[in-house]
């Protein structure tokens, strides 16, 4: 008896596996920006430098081994980085070559000190002869605020005194704001010489023994 022959059967192939249906698509991890590439962003827009370019760093390294999005961000976070460490590299230079051209820092005779210049001193010392220029925006001693004339020639010293006082008082009163006889600032004179010149024979300076000034004095009425 013979039997019948039996169906063909399709042959069945092996199913793929679940990682290779997803090849190419891009999974949710990889479809959001990374973390890290965004807060680097976030954080190199105002100029945190030392926070934004280790953020960046690190969202540079996960983007390489997770495949995700942000290399963009990233990669602007460290030019705006760079951007911001040039800005204030040349903040900085210009700040100094200032300082440099304005003499600031540099140590002259009492009598070289132009009026409106700020420095430091010891004002407690017997015999003053040589200040250090400083910045009138930071804290420092004295400030040299006008010259004056007064002719001194063949005056003694006490006369000497009493005429650069008298001159160097009015003067104050314009620049200071209050007269002399009631401010809590003391008031020094340099003669820089005896007959009165045009631009002024006495230099006139401002300050305040034991304490340091910060900014200009002129209208400050104290």
């Amino acid at each position: 008896m013979n039997q019948s022959p039996s169906p063909i059967q399709p042959a069945r192939q092996p199913l793929p596996s679940a990682e290779s249906w997803l090849e190419g698509v891009p999974t949710p991890a990889q479809q959001r920006q990374d973390g890290y590439a965004v807060a680097a962003l976030a954080t190199s827009l105002p100029g945190l430098v030392p926070i934004a370019v280790p953020l960046a760093a690190i969202a540079l390294r996960r983007i390489k081994r997770t495949g995700g999005r942000g290399k963009r961000l990233a990669h602007a976070a460290l030019l705006l980085s760079l951007c911001w460490v040039i800005a204030i590299g040349v903040a900085v230079t210009l700040n100094l070559v200032g300082e440099h051209r304005r003499g600031i820092g540099r140590t002259v005779s009492i009598a070289q000190v132009e009026v409106g210049r700020c420095f430091d001193a010891d004002l407690d010392a017997a015999a003053l002869r040589l200040v250090r220029i400083a910045d009138c925006a930071v804290p420092h001693t004295g400030e040299a605020y006008a010259k004056v004339q007064a002719s001194l020639v063949g005056l003694a010293a006490a006369q000497t005194g009493t005429v650069a006082t008298q001159q160097c008082a009015g003067a104050f009163r314009e620049f200071v704001g209050a007269p002399y006889e009631r401010s809590e600032l003391d008031m020094y004179y340099v003669v820089l010489e005896d007959r009165a010149v045009a631009d002024g024979n006495v230099l006139c300076l401002v300050g305040m023994p034991g304490t340091r000034l910060t900014g200009t004095m002129r209208g400050s009425q104290r």
